[in-house]
C-alpha cells in the first residue's frame, strides 16, 4: 500500500534508529566511565552485588589499616620492654660483681646508686611509654581491642602489662646491692624479672605474627574481592569497542534508509502525473 499521511517505512526506520542511537549512547557511556554499570538500569542484580562488594572491599581495607596500626602499638612496647630487657641484664651483672667479696662498702654503695637509677628508669619507661595517647606499659595500661577484620565480631584483644611491677621488678629493687646477702637475693628475683618479661615480649611477639598473617590474609581477600566485583562492574573494552562498531555502522545503515523512506511518499506526485 502506497500512503502519504502515514509513512510506515519511515516510522519502522526511525523506531531502529532510536534504539540503535539508545545503545550507541549506552556503549559510549560505558567506554568513557569504566564502567559496564553506571546506573540501576543498567543491571539491577549487578549494581547490588558490586555495592554490597564494595562495603566489603572498604571494610577489608580499613582492617588491614587497622591490623598496621595494631602491630605498630605492640612493636612500641615490644621495643621499650627491649630497652627494659637490657637495663635488667646489667643490674644483674651489677648485683653479680656486689656479690664479689672484693668489694668494699664504698664500691657496693657506688654499685647499689648505678642499680637504683636503672630501676628508676625501668619505672619510667613504664609509666611513659605510650602509643597514641595510650599507657602501654604503665599502671594505666589496659586490654586492647583491635578491628582486624571488615566485620564486627573480627577482633583481636591484647592485655597490655604495667611493666615496673612485674614479678622480681620490685623485690630486686627492694633488695639493693649494699650487702653481699642482698646483692645474692637480687640475682634470684632479677632471673626471675627477666624470665617474667622475656615471656611477656614473647606474647607480644606472637601478636605481631598473628597480626600480620590477619592483614596478608586481609589483602589477599579483598584482592580477590576486588577483581570479582571488576568482573561484575567494569567495562569489557574488547566488547564495548566491538559494539560501538557494530552500532554505528547500524546508525550509518539506519539513518540511510531513513532518508530512503523518507522519499517514498514523493513516488505518489509520479502517480498523479500520468
Amino acid at each position: 500500500m502506497t500512503a502519504i499521511n502515514t509513512n510506515v517505512k519511515s516510522l519502522i526506520a526511525q523506531q531502529a534508529l532510536t534504539v540503535n542511537n539508545r545503545g550507541l549512547t549506552k556503549t559510549m557511556e560505558q567506554l568513557s566511565t569504566g564502567k559496564r554499570i553506571n546506573s540501576a538500569a543498567d543491571d539491577a542484580a549487578g549494581l547490588a552485588i558490586s555495592n554490597k562488594m564494595t562495603a566489603q572491599i572498604r571494610g577489608l581495607n580499613q582492617a588491614v589499616r587497622n591490623a598496621n596500626d595494631a602491630i605498630s602499638m605492640v612493636q612500641t612496647a615490644e621495643g621499650a620492654l627491649n630497652e627494659v630487657t637490657n637495663m635488667l641484664q646489667r643490674m644483674r651483672e651489677l648485683a653479680v660483681q656486689s656479690v664479689n667479696g672484693t668489694n668494699s662498702s664504698a664500691d657496693r654503695t657506688s654499685l647499689d646508686a648505678e642499680f637504683d637509677q636503672l630501676n628508676s628508669e625501668i619505672s619510667r619507661i613504664s609509666n611513659k611509654t605510650t602509643w597514641n595517647g595510650m599507657a602501654i606499659l604503665g599502671s594505666a595500661a589496659a586490654s586492647v581491642d583491635f578491628q582486624a577484620g571488615p566485620a564486627a565480631t573480627d577482633s583481636v584483644t591484647v592485655t597490655f602489662q604495667n611493666v615496673s611491677s612485674l614479678g622480681g621488678i620490685v623485690s630486686a629493687a627492694s633488695e639493693g646491692l649494699e650487702t653481699a646477702v642482698s646483692a645474692t637475693s637480687a640475682i634470684v628475683e632479677l632471673d626471675q624479672a627477666i624470665s617474667t618479661v622475656d615471656a611477656y615480649r614473647s606474647t607480644l611477639g606472637a601478636v605481631v605474627n598473628r597480626l600480620n598473617y590477619a592483614a596478608d590474609n586481609l589483602t589477599n581477600v579483598s584482592t580477590n574481592t576486588a577483581a570479582s566485583r571488576s568482573r561484575i562492574l567494569d567495562t569489557d573494552y574488547a566488547a564495548a569497542t566491538t559494539e560501538l562498531a557494530r552500532t554505528q555502522i547500524i546508525q550509518q545503515a539506519a539513518t540511510a534508509m531513513l532518508a530512503q523512506a523518507n522519499q517514498s511518499p514523493s513516488s505518489v506526485l509520479s502517480l498523479l502525473q500520468q
